[in-house]
């Protein structure tokens, strides 16, 4: 049972959404979020990055970082940037990038759900990530990224959500990447009990994207119900919840920097041990139409790689893509360690990634590239549901949601 709950968001004033919103903090380093914010002081990179705003900072985990983004959010909400709505509301957000559309309902989770496993999760999550978004979110006793959720389509859930968004919306705009960004609000208290009840009889909300926040704001909630302050409020974050069929999983790819100390040859025969190696096009092996092919990028020439059916478990971690190419590749020929802590290898994901694959290799920063199939709603269902955990950088979620168009304060 998914219980969700309308909540009074703070969010830009009118004329201020395009100039507030922002990617989010984890897709952007240091000198890409300075350039993206720019000269722009409505930026809520301000607050999810604050670091960009201290010359010279040397920990970018340090109090000062923090408490700079809760002056930054208090600041916006004293000059009138952020307004908070006088009422609990449900709001809807759309995205549009070029003929794909995803339509999200944009509440608060529970988090007494995330903790008895109703909220499933697919991925673990780093220490020092999660302790990041903690600090992050006491400072500012605010949710400030939405957690990106999904749900099995429902029909009943579907008609209201096109019958709201036959209404005017409060937004309309589009971002720099191209995407086209619309809201909703949901303020009619009848139409909120009708979602709230048709919620009810969906089994499972699913973590797609923000495992990192979403613990935090777990570890949050534990460590103040410890010392007795919990609110209702702190018991509930901000979360955009989306129907399954509506979302939109790219390829999430590879590149190592160097061939294990192989020559070139003794790398192709180790390869062939355990795949079939056809050159091709860039067209054909940048993206892998069926399950256990891979593209790999070597010496900027093009192969399709199709792993023999005697490496591929019938387990279902074993047979998800990224683990195939993990255990029967990276790992034995190329020596790659665990991919969450391994220097020598990179993930590159989004609609440009296979230019960036290409330019890696061109410069010099990867010796090898290889492309994947992206991984499947229901392949991540599949691992959610059985309590599995999948590989690192399985899934690339696109277009991201944009911070700072909602915030959940407690």
């Amino acid at each position: 049972m998914a219980n969700i709950a309308p909540f009074k968001a703070f969010r830009p004033a009118d004329g201020y959404a395009e100039l507030v919103a922002a990617l989010p903090y984890d897709v952007l380093d240091i000198q890409q979020a300075k350039s993206a914010a720019g000269s722009n002081p409505y930026s809520f990179l301000h607050v999810d990055k604050a670091e960009i705003d201290l010359n010279n900072i040397k920990d970018i985990y340090s109090p000062e970082v923090y408490q700079k983004a809760a002056d930054c959010l208090n600041g916006m909400i004293e000059k009138g940037i952020l307004i908070q709505d006088n009422m609990p509301c449900l709001y809807i957000y759309r995205l549009t990038d070029g003929r794909h559309i995803q339509t999200g309902l944009v509440a608060c989770a529970n988090i007494e759900d995330y903790i008895n496993g109703s909220i499933k999760k697919h991925e673990l999550t780093r220490p020092e990530k999660e302790e990041d978004r903690k600090n992050h979110i006491k400072a500012c006793q605010a949710h400030t990224g939405p957690i990106l959720m999904a749900y099995r389509a429902k029909a009943s859930i579907n008609s209201i959500i096109e019958s709201e968004t036959e209404k005017n919306p409060v937004y309309d705009f589009y971002s720099d990447n191209g995407v086209k960004h619309t809201v909703w609000i949901i303020d009619n208290a009848d139409t909120i009990d009708r979602i709230q009840h048709e919620f009810k009889s969906v089994e499972s909300l699913y973590i797609a994207d923000g495992h990192h926040r979403s613990a935090a704001a777990v570890d949050v909630y534990n460590e103040l119900n410890s010392e007795g302050k919990a609110t209702p409020e702190c018991g509930r974050y901000l979360a955009v919840l989306f129907p399954e069929n509506e979302l939109n999983i790219l390829s999430y790819n590879r590149i190592v920097k160097d061939l294990n100390g192989l020559t070139e040859n003794e790398f192709f025969e180790k390869v062939s041990e355990n795949f079939y190696i056809m050159p091709t096009s860039k067209e054909t092996a940048g993206t892998p139409l069926m399950p256990h092919q891979f593209g790999m990028l070597f010496n900027n020439r093009w192969y399709m790689l199709t792993a023999a059916e005697d490496t591929v478990p019938d387990d279902l971690i074993g047979s998800l893509d990224v683990s195939v190419l993990y255990n029967s590749l990276l790992s034995p020929v190329l020596g790659i360690g665990n991919p969450r802590t391994d220097r020598r290898i990179g993930f590159v994901g989004g609609k440009n990634s296979i230019s960036e694959l290409e330019l890696s290799v061109m410069l010099g920063r990867a010796k090898v590239a290889f492309t994947l199939c992206p991984t499947s709603m229901e392949e991540l269902f599949a691992v959610a549901d059985s309590g599995n955990i999948m590989p690192p950088k399985s899934t690339w979620f696109e277009p991201k949601l944009l911070s700072g168009l909602f915030v959940h304060k407690f």
